[in-house]
């Protein structure tokens, strides 16, 4: 990764004021609004016991506009923005839409299909301005590389794009859920980028999804410490549909502007398309949100309606604890979207024994209270009593 072309130090330094900004504005955004009473109302749903502020994605936005301005100044990274590609400018005005249609939900609780135009005006805005797909490698058979027009490209980004906010919004149920899988889906999407960035020697196509997986991680991680559990801030709608959109953008600019078919077949990079990293490194918001759409369309409810049916939920009612839910969704997030980077990065051998011990960690982690619970049921030759935490 160290090679000629590959600006790590710049990306690392935007990754760093990302992380500062957000960690130190999340502070007085939270003051605000303690003392204007704007904290959340405990719902029946919800595993928090005590109203909480939740406005963190305003904190996030500010951490990402800077460190996407201290980029633009970096001679470094100054391929990914302007004229030379429209990425960045068409990203920060999607972040901006979504974000002001978040704090506006936050705020006043907007209905299920008002805030769906919203999330598809700022998803149409991110594809029209210049973030869309317009080619897929196809890495079977003789290597086929599909080219879209800018209709299909714009009308496909926007869609994807729609799907991931919603996606991350619905993983959002528990402290320090959301933000920590924005940072490791961006993280797994960043290190593809660098070898990209690191094979085709600096091609302009991957700097801007490096710059916006630097801010992601950046900003996920400076908002972390506010919101882990126990949270101290929430980062509403406006901060899990921020990361969502910003996954999308960094996502599609990653899968849909590379031509892979740059490489020899015999790579095996060449073999596993960019659209199948990214669609591992965002694989688990985007199954529950499936399945959430399912489990309530099989009630004859609206998809839009909350329940407490989430993976979060599941595992919770499973009987890990708050903080080790978290974990095993941390576990598993990083096995599939690490896993699927790897294969680039590393040989295959290598790549599919590392993939595999993760996934069988993250199982055995998984399956740690129904491991627990037999070996209980086994000394005692019963099932021993649940103690009842506060938050299942």
């Amino acid at each position: 990764m160290g090679g000629a072309g590959v600006p790590l130090r710049e990306l690392g330094l935007v990754l760093l004021t990302a992380a500062a900004i957000t960690y130190l504005m999340t502070g007085p955004v939270r003051s605000l609004l303690v003392r204007t009473g704007r904290v959340a109302e405990i719902r029946t749903r919800d595993v928090h016991t005590q109203p909480t502020p939740s406005l963190g994605g305003l904190a996030m936005f500010s951490g990402f506009i800077c460190a996407v301005f201290l980029a633009e100044q970096l001679p470094a990274l100054t391929r990914g923005f302007a004229p030379v590609t429209p990425e960045m400018t068409a990203v920060v005005a999607g972040a901006f839409a979504i974000v002001i249609v978040g704090l506006v939900d936050d705020l006043y609780e907007l209905g299920a299909l008002t805030k769906l135009i919203g999330q598809c005006l700022a998803a149409v805005l991110l594809s029209f301005l210049g973030v869309t797909f317009t080619v897929f490698f196809v890495p079977f058979g003789d290597g086929t590389t599909l080219i879209l027009d800018q209709v299909q490209g714009m009308a496909v980004a926007a869609l994807f794009t729609v799907v991931l906010i919603n996606a991350v919004n619905f993983v959002d149920g528990i402290d320090g859920l959301a933000a920590g899988l924005g940072m490791i889906a961006g993280g797994a999407i960043l290190v593809y980028s660098l070898t990209i960035l690191h094979d085709q020697a600096g091609a302009v196509s991957a700097y801007p999804p490096a710059i916006i997986c630097a801010a992601l991680v950046g900003i996920c991680a400076g908002f972390l410490p506010h919101n882990f559990e126990p949270a101290r801030i929430f980062m509403g709608d406006s901060g899990a549909m921020l990361i969502g959109l910003l996954l999308a953008a960094a996502s599609i600019s990653a899968s849909g502007k590379i031509n892979m078919s740059l490489y020899g077949t015999a790579d095996f990079i060449a073999l596993i398309s960019p659209v199948m990293v990214v669609g591992a490194a965002v694989a688990l918001p985007v199954i529950d949100l499936v399945w959430a759409v399912v489990r309530r369309a099989a009630k004859g409810q609206s998809p839009a309606t909350a329940d407490a049916g989430h993976i979060h939920h599941r595992l919770l009612r499973l009987g890990h604890t708050h903080r080790r839910t978290v974990l095993v969704l941390y576990t598993w997030v990083s096995a599939v979207a690490f896993g699927a980077v790897s294969f680039s990065i590393v040989p295959v051998r290598f790549a599919v024994g590392v993939t595999a011990i993760a996934v069988v960690a993250a199982a055995l982690l998984t399956a740690v209270p129904l491991l627990s619970s037999r070996e209980a049921t086994g000394a005692s030759g019963r099932r021993p009593r649940r103690s009842g935490s506060r938050r299942r």
